[in-house]
């Protein structure tokens, strides 16, 4: 049967005035499963507005994850500096109870000294920048020589003591310079630096600066500290850096 434009265009004019013949043709013409394509895509929206909310929700909680391991490790490396520093004062107490055990093979008669008494044996001799760096020394130990570490003779000594539970090169350099600053003023001085361990480039520096390293019992660069000591330019070179 033939089907005229005119007649087309008075169906589609019908169809537009009669919503139910539109409905019906449509499924009279679409599948099922074509129809359902808008319910399908609704649904998919859904899903993805649903998803793209757990997305940021779980964005949120990786950022405060974040957050919070930041904290925690700022809080770590606190306590850490913490334990450190409390190993270092015990450290530096029991370096200063037992006196004797660690310097007795230098020096006889051991004694611990105040830092008041540093300050009022040095600050005449020498000027106040130097007294203030001096005095930051953990120890002072006073006592004589030892026979036979230097020629037979046993000379009044002083031991610059800096104590850390790690010894590194900024501890020896300290030392180095606070001993050579005291023996600015008039007195016989041994950089001494003690430690549970020593780094690689401490014990390199120890070795040219002339400072002894003890740990676990041992003691090294002894000659080397003694000939620094007796040599008269070492002073001179270490004033010139300073």
């Amino acid at each position: 049967m033939a089907f005229t434009v005119r007649e087309f265009q008075d169906l589609v004019q019908l169809l537009r005035e009669r919503a139910d013949w539109r409905e019906e043709l449509r499924q009279t013409l679409l599948s099922d499963d074509f129809l359902a394509l808008p319910g399908i895509v609704r649904e998919l929206a859904e899903a993805q507005r649903g998803s793209e909310q757990r997305l940021t929700s779980l964005e949120a909680a990786v950022q405060e994850l974040a957050e919070a391991q930041r904290r925690t490790e700022v809080e770590v490396r606190r306590l850490t500096n913490r334990v450190a520093s409390l190993d270092g004062r015990m450290l530096e107490f029991e370096v200063a109870r037992k006196a004797f055990s660690y310097f007795g093979r230098l020096l006889r008669r051991v004694e611990v000294i105040n830092p008041n008494d540093i300050e009022d044996l040095l600050e005449a001799r020498l000027p106040a920048e130097y007294l203030a760096d001096i005095l930051r020394l953990d120890l002072f130990v006073h006592g004589r020589l030892r026979r036979g570490l230097m020629e037979g003779k046993e000379p009044e000594m002083w031991l610059a003591v800096e104590v850390s539970v790690v010894v590194d090169r900024e501890d020896v350099e300290r030392v180095a310079r606070r001993a050579s600053l005291m023996r600015q003023g008039e007195l016989q001085v041994l950089p001494v630096a003690v430690g549970e361990n020593v780094t690689e480039g401490a014990r390199s520096m120890a070795k040219e600066q002339g400072v002894i390293l003890m740990r676990d019992g041992s003691m090294a660069f002894v000659n080397e500290a003694l000939q620094r000591l007796t040599s008269p330019d070492s002073d001179n070179r270490n004033a010139a850096k300073q």
